[in-house]
């Protein structure tokens, strides 16, 4: 979101290094035993999409299998809107004089109907719906005035106004995406208590409060996702990582509040994963800079559900590949977008974030740029260009999108789309006079992809860098079979294709003959060579983890750089006797058409083609050879 002009990105590091002051926090109370009951409002509208939403390759799908491109912005006010100096009962300490209350902006000065019937007229199908972790948590009612114009909503919390919002919203036809964007309700994005998903509680408070809110909304019908936390930085003293396994690894939280979320409270739900806003100090010849998605080009996540995952990016004009959009302290000499050139602005696009809609990969997924925006106010001719570059490149590229904000108030905040007076007089994008409109109906009337989307061969990866990544919910059910090593699983539906020698990580597909595995609940985990028949031994001098006859892999585990297990399950149909042994111990041995992408990086890896199923694993102890994977046995379907 953007920051207030005078303290524009100021808080990204260098600022922060000269700040002390530790954020404000609220006590919290706990959550309700149960949702309340939730007041209708807003007119119902027959949308022409079906929940639940998922995914096939780079599109968001409906129910029916079409495309549903998100065309959104951001209703924010339940996040939080002080900014942390002066009274928080004063609205001048709030972002742009707007204090929220820590509810959705507007309902003081509007119906929520009317809004309703606003927001359809800008061509929009989805609500981005910002929270903070406070306001689950906050017993205390808004004041009347904060809903003067909703009176049936006076004297509740602010989670119950939340919980009045998402379902008018769903009964109107848009799809809700739930949004994490802070952990109090201070106004995000610098130094604040809000850097990351852990900054104000601990990973398993904020995970579990997912939970609750998945479960809150579950009965929703048009709520499709949970985006899991907005803008990770640094703070103060540390950056937040993409793999570490320490307290400050996005990967992995997003990664266990995913999972909780998909086998605890709602596995209907998209997942929105955000890439890495700013990590390193802005201050000129020392490393910072915008990681965004690029980490998932080495480390992609694999959830529990293949077609679930959306990753997300935030894009503005005043920051920069490498430039945090201070201005005075913490601004550096890097061109922010807006001074990039069309072409240039498309490749760092396309660098930080797009090249994950690329088909055929590990991390093949959506991307959703969920924030960008401009203020209708802006005379910067360079602001200005690059808002009509932006959305020309969304317009091109058929992406799905939410502006920031979607509500503002008349005389404080320019850059909403629409803005509300005291009197309830609406004003913003939808006239004449707005510079913005000519690119907005540009972004939101271009013809897109529409109807049936076919399935995509799936490519997922598993990593065994810091724990297990059992990501199939057969195998969980089994409990653990291999205690004490790092056990991976391909999601349902999915089997190994992949090995690397070191490093621990494997490649799952669905490619070729598709979910191959038979309906009964057997497996087999392999410790010796007990099914290696006799005068079969395809990995001479090595030690051969094969499955029994007609099964195949879809998992393995490791203690430490050693293999310690194979687990193998059953063929829906019989597989070939005879096979291949694939070496990949001094060398990458994988299809010409590097299905999957590179998916344990710096590493040797194995890979049997897309006809084929893996149904053993070799690897050797030999005093000063690498104990990991060595070989393949790859075996064909029989025909």
């Amino acid at each position: 979101m953007p920051m207030p002009p005078a303290l524009l990105r100021l808080a990204a590091t260098a600022a922060g290094l000269l700040l002390t002051a530790a954020p404000a926090t609220v006590a919290a109370a706990a959550p309700p035993a149960v949702a309340p009951a939730r007041a209708a409002a807003g007119a119902t509208e027959e949308p022409t999409w079906a929940a639940p939403l998922s995914t096939r390759g780079r599109y968001v799908v409906d129910a029916h299998g079409d495309r549903f491109r998100l065309k959104g912005a951001n209703w924010d006010g339940a996040q939080g809107s002080w900014t942390g100096s002066g009274s928080p009962a004063d609205p001048a300490g709030h972002h742009a004089g707007q204090d929220s209350h820590g509810i959705p902006l507007g309902l003081d000065r509007t119906p929520l109907p009317r809004l309703l019937a606003d927001f359809h007229e800008l061509g929009i199908n989805t609500v981005r719906l910002p929270f903070s972790n406070e306001m689950i948590h906050s017993t205390t009612p808004v004041p009347d005035g904060a809903v003067a114009a909703n009176p049936a909503l006076r004297g509740r919390t602010p989670l119950e106004i939340y919980d009045t919002v998402v379902d008018a919203l769903s009964r109107s036809g848009f799809a809700v995406i739930l949004n994490n964007h802070t952990n109090t309700f201070r106004w995000c994005c610098g130094i604040d208590g809000n850097e990351r998903w852990n900054s104000a509680q601990s990973t398993a408070r904020w995970a579990d409060d997912w939970v609750f809110m998945a479960r809150r909304y579950a009965s929703v019908p048009r709520v499709v996702g949970a985006d899991l936390y907005n803008e990770v930085r640094r703070d103060v003293l540390d950056d937040p990582d993409w793999g570490l396994g320490d307290d400050h690894d996005w990967y992995r939280a997003a990664q266990l509040a995913a999972d909780r979320i998909l086998t605890e409270a709602d596995p209907r739900l998209l997942i929105v994963i955000e890439g890495i806003n700013w990590t390193g100090v802005p201050v000129d010849g020392l490393p910072h800079g915008r990681p965004v998605l690029a980490p998932a080009r080495t480390l992609s996540h694999t959830l529990v559900d293949s077609r679930k995952l959306v990753y997300s990016a935030h894009f503005y004009g005043y920051t920069g590949p490498h430039h945090s959009g201070a201005t005075g302290i913490g601004e550096t000499h890097d061109a922010r977008y807006q001074d990039l050139s069309r072409a240039e602005l498309a490749a760092a696009l396309d660098d930080e974030a797009f090249f994950v809609e690329e088909g055929g990969r590990h991390y093949t997924a959506p991307v959703w740029v969920s924030e960008f925006g401009i203020g209708s106010n802006e005379t910067n001719p360079a602001a200005r260009a690059w808002f009509g570059n932006v959305t020309d490149y969304f317009a091109d590229h058929d992406a799905d999108f939410a502006f920031w904000p979607l509500v503002g108030f008349e005389g404080h905040d320019d850059w909403a789309l629409l803005r509300y007076d005291d009197a309830g007089h609406r004003s913003g994008v939808l006239d004449p006079g707005d510079w913005r409109a000519t690119a907005w109906r540009h972004l939101t009337s271009t013809p897109g992809r529409t109807g049936p989307v076919a399935s995509d061969p799936l490519w997922r990866m598993l990593s065994t860098d810091h724990g297990d990544a059992v990501a199939s919910l057969r195998v969980r059910a089994t409990g653990d079979w291999d205690r004490g090593a790092y056990k991976a699983a391909c999601p349902d539906g999915t089997r190994l294709a992949g090995l690397s020698h070191t490093g621990g990580r494997g490649l799952c597909t669905d490619a070729g003959p598709g979910d191959a595995r038979a309906a009964d609940a057997r497996q087999t985990v392999v410790t010796d060579e007990r099914y290696v028949p006799a005068g079969g031994d395809w990995a001479s001098g090595y030690t051969k983890y094969q499955c029994p006859a007609g099964q195949f892999l879809i998992g393995y585990s490791m203690r430490g750089a050693r293999v310690s297990a194979a687990l193998c399950v059953p063929a829906r149909s019989g597989l070939s006797d005879t096979g291949r042994t694939l070496w990949f111990d001094r060398s990458d041995d994988r299809p010409a058409d590097a299905s999957g992408g590179d998916f344990a990086y710096g590493a040797y890896k194995g890979q049997c083609a897309a006809d084929e199923y893996a149904a053993g694993i070799a690897f050797t102890t030999r005093v000063g050879s690498a104990p990991g994977p060595a070989a393949l046995l790859c075996r064909a379907a029989r025909r």
